[in-house]
């Protein structure tokens, strides 16, 4: 067993974050799945919303937020994230991540746009703003005494008052129970605090741009523990990934888009937003456009669709979009001669846990940020580059209603320690694998851009059955991380259907035929465990 103050699952934008905030007071323990620097936040291409150009403002960013979520943000919550935006923009720089500088030898950065903002302020270096942010935090982490980076670990459940060897009946988290890949062996970590910064479920449709790791394990293990979840039906569907049969989850970045890029029929050679969108376009929100991009592949049977940026030329192209230049060359295609062929993939997870403006989640000792989290921001669709954004601010306000309630929050009592002393290693591998494929392909053809009940239930019927098997499984064999992830996969699953079951219109994000209409007033999905 091991005892730290504060716990962080998760090593990316929002646990470094909380983590830097706290370790000037705290001793500080973060666990991260893989490699430190594997989760989604080193995969982010596109770059920080702020308000930084001038003639934009405040308002605006919060208005571009609202009418992204289609109403169902908090305004409170918006006003609250967008207003701490440009803070936050500086002591990233301060860490010394390199935004790329304004053109023309003018004064502050280069800002750039994307879908749905009515402003130029996103604020990126290069097209790859979330690795150089990954890369800042991991250094000035590493370099603090206090803080104890520790890869590897694969978080299998929340050690909460029911594993108390007195129990309190208090409902407290106390820490979690965590795979260590190294040894084999599941281990406690205990805490005063726990912060959930565990990224969301992608992987649960069979295509994402997110990484192998955002199984959802964070939103599962507070839903097990007995906190609420929200929103899950909003899974946000990045419109342009890269179509290729090797390469599963490459993203081609907003800003290609913003920048001019256009979506073309490789059939008709014609250029289709028109038709979806004449006023926004190719810059209109991402449902919309990821809406318009399957109703092209279904109407015309089409694999694909293309994204044209190669009329702005070879100059501009390269030296705003290097590493998704250098990667298509590599695979034979060069954007500033010709399209790219993309289609949607599934990218950000809107629901989540949830919290209160302080990152408190409804277990006593239990935080959580970032994309894990449902804080209000996003409502029914998130505004790009709102993301990293978010991870920035609730880090900081976890780390900050830590700090301020110190002395209020109680040391963790004796927690019983993992016990396998009734299970054997698994002869069934296959099994894991067999429900892991099943799971995603399921979710992609039935709970993907474009809903109906049907479907649904479907889709509902299928996760009652291997809900079954895989508790079974989990009964009888010691855990290994497929198997972790796989119960964590399926339980994330039920989530997103139970909540797309439950929203009787059509809204952001969830698009259902059965219910095309929206209903008024905005209401968010709250499931209670």
């Amino acid at each position: 067993m091991a005892e730290t103050d504060v716990l962080i699952i998760g090593s990316g934008a929002a646990g470094l974050t909380a983590a830097l905030n706290l370790a000037d007071r705290f001793r500080v323990t973060v666990l991260a799945k893989g490699r430190l620097d594997e989760g989604s936040t080193a995969w982010a291409q596109g770059g920080i919303a702020a308000v930084l150009e001038p003639g934009d403002t405040f308002e605006n960013h919060v208005e571009d937020t609202m009418v992204a979520g289609a109403g169902l943000n908090d305004r409170d919550v918006v006003e609250f994230v967008v207003e701490r935006a440009p803070a936050a923009i500086e002591r990233l720089a301060e860490l010394g991540v390199p935004f790329n500088a304004a053109e023309n030898g003018g004064n502050g950065w280069h800002l750039t746009r994307e879908g749905g903002h009515s402003h130029r302020r996103i604020v990126h270096v290069d097209d790859a703003t979330g690795w150089a942010v990954q890369v800042a935090l991991i250094r000035a982490a590493e370099a603090h005494p206090n803080i104890t980076l520790v890869p590897d670990m694969v978080a299998v459940d929340l050690a909460t008052s029911r594993h108390e060897l007195r129990y309190s009946g208090a409902g407290n988290v106390w820490g979690v129970y965590a795979f260590n890949r190294a040894t084999g062996k599941v281990e406690l970590y205990t805490a005063r605090a726990t912060i959930l910064a565990t990224g969301g479920a992608g992987r649960t449709y069979l295509f994402s741009t997110a990484p192998r790791g955002a199984t959802g394990d964070g939103i599962a293990m507070a839903w097990r523990a007995g906190a609420r979840v929200s929103n899950m039906e909003f899974m946000q569907f990045h419109p342009t990934c890269l179509y290729n049969l090797e390469v599963k989850n490459f993203l081609i970045t907003e800003a290609v888009r913003g920048e001019g890029g256009r979506l073309v029929n490789p059939q008709t050679g014609k250029r289709f937003m028109p038709y979806y969108d004449a006023d926004r376009m190719e810059l209109a929100p991402r449902d919309v456009v990821a809406r318009a991009i399957d109703a092209e592949i279904k109407r015309f049977g089409l694999d694909y669709v293309h994204l044209d940026i190669s009329h702005r030329g070879a100059d501009f192209v390269k030296a705003h979009f290097p590493t998704i230049h250098a990667k298509l060359l590599g695979l034979g295609i060069d954007m500033t001669t010709g399209p790219i062929p993309v289609v949607p993939a599934q990218h950000y997870t809107c629901g989540g846990v949830v919290v209160d403006r302080d990152g408190r989640t409804d277990l006593p000792g239990l935080y959580a940020a970032g994309e894990v989290s449902q804080s209000g921001l996003h409502g029914a669709n998130r505004l790009a580059s709102n993301s990293l954004l978010e991870c920035f601010v609730y880090g900081e306000a976890a780390a900050a209603h830590i700090a301020a309630q110190w002395d209020d929050l109680p040391h963790p009592p004796s927690i019983r320690p993992w016990d396998e002393s009734r299970v054997t290693d698994s002869d069934e591998e296959v099994v894991i694998k067999q429900n892991w494929t099943e799971i995603r392909r399921f979710m992609w053809n039935y709970v993907g851009i474009v809903r109906t009940t049907k479907r649904l239930e479907r889709a509902a019927h299928r996760i009652k059955m291997m809900q079954e098997e895989v508790a079974d499984y989990y009964g009888h064999f010691r855990v290994t991380p497929d198997l972790i992830e796989l119960r964590n996969l399926l339980q994330s699953a039920e989530l997103i259907v139970k909540s797309a079951l439950h929203r009787k219109e059509s809204r952001g994000l969830h698009y259902t035929l059965d219910y095309p209409k929206t209903v008024e007033p905005p209401q968010d999905t709250i499931l209670i465990p």
